[in-house]
């Protein structure tokens, strides 16, 4: 965020307010967040690093990888639920590949080509 040094930055684009001595805004978490406050800072740390890591190992998924379900994101999330999805009929489904391989050909149309065949 930029802002100009004589004009000072709104309540909304700085966030909620913090309890004094706290890194906590004064809202409340959702109750799935309880664990956050009673973290350390150190913890809070060592748990921005490990969610970091999780995010980026999806992000540079390429070729195959980017198609698959990744029960290991969530894995990072602290409730541990098996996650209701729901499975299009193969058609569909197949159909929404084919969507998102093109978005990809929009979005990024210099990315290499990977012509390696799929191997279970």
């Amino acid at each position: 965020m930029v802002f100009l040094e004589d004009t000072p930055p709104s309540p909304t684009l700085i966030g909620p307010a913090l309890a004094p001595g706290s890194f906590f805004p004064l809202r409340r978490f959702s109750p799935m967040d309880d664990d956050l406050g009673h973290l350390s800072r150190d913890a809070l740390i060592a748990e921005v690093k490990r969610l970091r890591a999780g995010i980026r190992e999806h992000r540079d998924s390429s070729g195959h990888e980017l198609c698959w379900h990744h029960p290991q994101l969530w894995g990072l999330l602290p409730e541990a639920i098996d996650p209701a999805i729901a499975v299009p009929p193969w058609p569909k489904f197949l159909r929404g590949c084919v969507a998102y391989r093109e978005s990809l050909a929009r979005q990024r149309p210099d990315a290499p080509v990977d012509d390696t065949e799929y191997r279970p």
